[in-house]
């Protein structure tokens, strides 16, 4: 959620601070703005869009600077409007901050404050947090940082600027996610590397409840106990050309198209068809715990949270584990038990998910191996678990997660196998089940050959304000799936559901007409999954199925088919979901809905 971008250096800040911006959109926010320091201190803010706040920022004069904070905000405290927005100063325009984050004890630091003369002129926790650093400076703005923060709880991501002290940045971190980017003396500070690599390559994360001060000269990184500590430089990976839309309309499309090539890259090297193995280095550490493992827990939110359900047939199905899969939401706030040889796998696009990386550290107190399965290298989750696997699917811009979501199920169905072949599973059988495995991404390119046919299906009923998604064993997260990204961006009502609960209740639901979507492929519950549809079909409902190619017996049942390519069981969770995201897709475009930047939602999720 929310975007970060500060600079000090020798390039002009306003470009550079409204470019970052841009390259942060996908995150989700509803208004944004920048502070420039030049002598003065100079804010401009806007709701919406980073074009109204360009937009604004070109009819602003004397906006020059070599020094700057920029801010995209997802409301949280108090509605959207300019005061609101970021950037925010003390009531003596001393102090000027950005935040990603909740400080959750800020009416009572409010209430304080207040009792001391401060004032206050937006609803906003952010203001608290720049007020109360105002009211504990004492000439060192570092110290005043480092004091606010042992006083506030909650997550937080900021950056701080103070008048008095005109040439340098505090920035801090605890929950939300902050890197700075080193240049040639220059420094950028950002909430995601892709507003970071387009100038410089070499970059640090700042770990939970570190500072650092930032001036021209250099930095200097301590805890908010005033202890030095040295961060871990790293090379950013990043091509800056995977983050353009090149020849595509939308970064969603563009994800949806890039699953072949994106799968490929994920499975190379991890492939051996010789040893019938599959190797994962970042797990190779721990393979002996992992075999000995009594039941493995998998822990994710949202799209994630499906992969995490594949997962858990997976490896129950070919590793012959225990497993289950929880919300991490529900999972940090209850009493797991959490068993000797327990492992845990927390599943993320971002690494960042707050709700899933505050599972994970429950699950590491009680013992468990933690394993994590995510995209962004160097990420909280990455940097927190015991070991992982990264899904190597690139940058995903969309704020629908679809490449990231097929890259899960890749690396989970690598892990089930990887464990299923230490365990029981011969080198032949492993073997053969892999080479279909590599197979995937060029089945997944003939199921996006149906993208007109989905289009046309989908004019037929994107008016249709009710659907319902059903599958069944590997498929039933897929319905799940595929109910979700029709809610996120074409904003139509869907329920997913298993095709055998639907007789439990929700048949009630169907009407005529009601678009019924069945993942229906050949498998072992095929023969069920017919008996669902002539129910559906019984009473109305207009069928629309994902089906297998050559099943010509379905062509009597539904009113629409949607043929993908035969895949075995275990691996077709990857294929079935391609033509349901693209119905999606094509709702939301029908529709008129700003497909990548879908309404209320965060690409990454940092704050409860």
């Amino acid at each position: 959620m929310c975007g970060i971008v500060a600079y000090i250096g020798h390039k002009p800040a306003k470009e550079l601070l409204i470019e970052g911006l841009k390259r942060l959109e996908y995150r989700g926010y509803d208004s944004a703005g920048l502070a420039l320091m030049n002598g003065d201190l100079q804010i401009v803010k806007a709701v919406g869009r980073v074009a109204n706040l360009e937009a604004k920022v070109a009819k602003t004069k004397n906006l020059h600077a070599h020094m700057g904070m920029a801010h995209t905000r997802w409301a949280t405290h108090g509605g959207v409007t300019e005061p609101n927005a970021h950037p925010h100063t003390d009531d003596k325009r001393k102090i000027c901050l950005v935040h990603n984050g909740i400080i959750e004890n800020y009416a009572t630091l409010k209430k304080v404050l207040s009792e001391r003369g401060r004032t206050f002129h937006t609803e906003t926790d952010t203001e608290v947090l720049a007020t109360l650093i105002g009211e504990l400076y004492e000439g060192d703005i570092e110290q005043a940082v480092q004091a606010a923060l042992r006083e506030v709880t909650g997550a937080y991501a900021i950056v701080v600027w103070c008048s008095d002290e005109p040439e340098t940045f505090i920035a801090a971190r605890k929950g939300g996610p902050l890197m700075v980017g080193i240049g040639n003396g220059e420094y950028i500070v950002a909430s995601d590397p892709s507003a970071i690599v387009a100038h410089t390559t070499q970059a640090f994360a700042l770990e939970d409840y570190n500072v650092v001060k930032i001036t021209r000269d250099g930095f200097r990184t301590s805890t908010i106990d005033n202890k030095s500590v040295s961060p871990k430089v790293m090379q950013l990976e990043m091509d800056l050309e995977e983050t353009e839309l090149g020849a595509f309309e939308h970064y969603m499309r563009k994800e949806i198209f890039e699953q072949p090539n994106a799968l490929r890259t994920t499975f190379r090297g991890r492939i051996d068809l010789n040893e019938g193995r599959i190797v994962l280095g970042g797990v190779a550490k721990f393979a002996k715990e992992l075999v000995k493992a009594r039941r493995f827990t998998l822990t994710a939110q949202g799209t994630a949270l499906h992969a995490a359900m594949i997962g858990e047939y997976l490896l129950e199905d070919l590793a012959k584990v225990p497993a289950e899969c929880e919300y991490a939401s529900e999972f940090r706030y209850r009493n797991p038990i959490i068993e000797e040889n327990a492992v845990v796998v927390a599943v993320s696009q971002s690494g960042e998910t707050a709700d899933t990386l505050a599972a994970l550290q429950e699950a590491k107190d009680r013992g468990a191996l933690a394993l994590g399965v995510v995209n962004v290298v160097g990420s909280t989750i990455a940097r927190e678990t015991d070991a992982g696997v990264y899904l190597r699917v690139g940058p995903e811009i969309g704020v629908a997660s679809t490449k990231a979501f097929t890259g899960q199920v890749a690396v989970l169905t690598m892990l089930a196998l990887y464990m299923a072949r230490r365990k029981f599973m011969s080198p032949y059988e492993s073997a053969q089940l892999m080479r279909e495995l590599e197979k995937v991404p060029d089945h997944i390119e003939r199921a996006l050959q149906a993208d007109s046919h989905i289009k046309s299906v989908v004019e037929k009923h994107c008016a249709k304000e009710n659907w319902l998604f059903l599958g069944r064993g590997y498929n039933y997260p897929v319905a799940l799936e595929g109910a979700l990204k029709l809610k996120e961006i074409s904003y139509i009502h869907a329920e997913g559901m298993p095709a055998a609960e639907m007789k439990h209740g929700p048949i009630a639901l169907i009407n005529d007409g009601m678009p019924c979507v069945f993942i229906a492929n050949k498998g072992r519950q095929y023969d069920k999954v017919m008996n669902n549809i002539e129910e559906v079909r019984s009473r109305g409902g207009h069928i629309i199925a994902i089906a297998t190619e050559g099943d010509d017996a379905i062509r009597d049942l539904a009113n629409d088919v949607i043929f993908v390519p035969d895949v075995p069981e275990p691996l077709s969770p990857m294929v079935t979901v391609i033509p349901l995201q693209l119905m999606a897709y094509h709702a939301a475009v029908i529709r008129g809905h700003d497909v990548d930047k879908p309404r209320n939602l965060a690409k990454s999720v940092t704050v409860e």
